[in-house]
């Protein structure tokens, strides 16, 4: 009889998962309720959970095909598993981490790809002894609590994802800002998202948004924020404080998340990301000439012209 026991953390998102020791491979009877509560809660902590890499690969492979990374700067990934994203703001050779500010704005991962992550792990190795959280926000509810009115004028918008938007990344080293921008040029994706397995809706937005497809850039702006500011209520949000060894499991298709930088940057925190591969391409490249989002000025021309 399996000792797996899961407690709500949360009202909007999150679960402790006890009884169970990832470095060993789940039963199917494990597995199967740990994918239950995964959807159910959308975020889920393994608490004192000591993995090596290839052990949090493994377990991550129960729940979908790992991102080949290819999205990510090369000096990022772990030397010897290029499955995991190694998230740390030690220095490396002398320099500061490619990912040592990486998280500090309101994102769905992956979102400036193709194909943006169906969820990823998150197993924390090093941590500062206060700070450095990280909040998850349920954007079903978020969905399902706008008005009628908003919700039909998201039907059918798209909306232009940029790498370049990721917050901090000019404090990177610039042969890692070069490489990003290189592998990651802007995307469009349908701001409706339907989960492939519950069925609901939510909204895929966030702070790495350029704009919308056929709006101004001042159209654009006042939309983001109404709907970055409704889906990080407070009561849409789950905050989690980490604990060294927690291994964090959450879905992507309907969460977007923020790593806080409260907490002394001198202090270690380190973690490992696996990411999921996305289950289908939802998105297409923007036409260099034409990033979708309307010029105001032109707009003005247009229409002085035919008045």
């Amino acid at each position: 009889m399996s000792d797996l026991k899961i407690t709500p953390m949360g009202f909007a998102a999150g679960a402790q998962v006890t009884g169970v020791n990832l470095s060993k491979p789940l039963s199917s009877a494990d597995r199967e309720a740990v994918h239950a509560a995964w959807l159910k809660h959308l975020v889920l902590v393994f608490p004192e959970q000591d993995l090596s890499p290839t052990e949090q690969i493994r377990f991550s492979e129960d729940f979908g095909d790992l991102d080949p990374q290819t999205s990510q700067a090369s000096s990022t990934l772990h030397p010897d598993h290029s499955q995991i994203l190694v998230l740390s703001n030690k220095m490396v050779g002398g320099k500061k981490s490619g990912t040592h500010n990486s998280g500090r704005n309101w994102h769905t991962d992956l979102s400036y790809t193709l194909r943006p992550a169906k969820g990823a792990t998150l197993h924390c190795r090093e941590k500062p002894p206060v700070g450095g959280d990280t909040m998850f926000a349920n954007l079903y509810l978020a969905y399902e609590t706008l008005g009628q009115r908003i919700k039909d004028l998201l039907e059918g918008l798209e909306a232009v994802h940029d790498v370049t938007l990721i917050r901090g990344l000019e404090q990177r080293e610039p042969e890692v800002i070069a490489e990003m921008k290189q592998r990651n040029p802007p995307v469009i994706h349908p701001v409706i998202r339907v989960h492939p397995e519950t069925g609901r809706k939510s909204y895929m937005v966030g702070e790495r948004i350029r704009g919308f497809v056929g709006m101004s850039d001042e159209e654009s702006q006042a939309l983001k924020d109404l709907l970055n500011r409704h889906a990080s209520s407070p009561e849409f949000v789950y905050r989690h404080r980490w604990s060294l060894g927690d291994v964090v499991m959450w879905d992507n298709r309907c969460t977007c998340h923020v790593a806080l930088g409260d907490f002394d940057q001198t202090k270690p925190r380190v973690l490992h990301r696996c990411s999921l591969e996305g289950e289908q391409e939802t998105g297409r490249f923007v036409d260099r000439g034409n990033t979708g989002v309307t010029d105001r000025a032109a707009m003005v021309q247009a229409v002085a012209a035919v008045s």
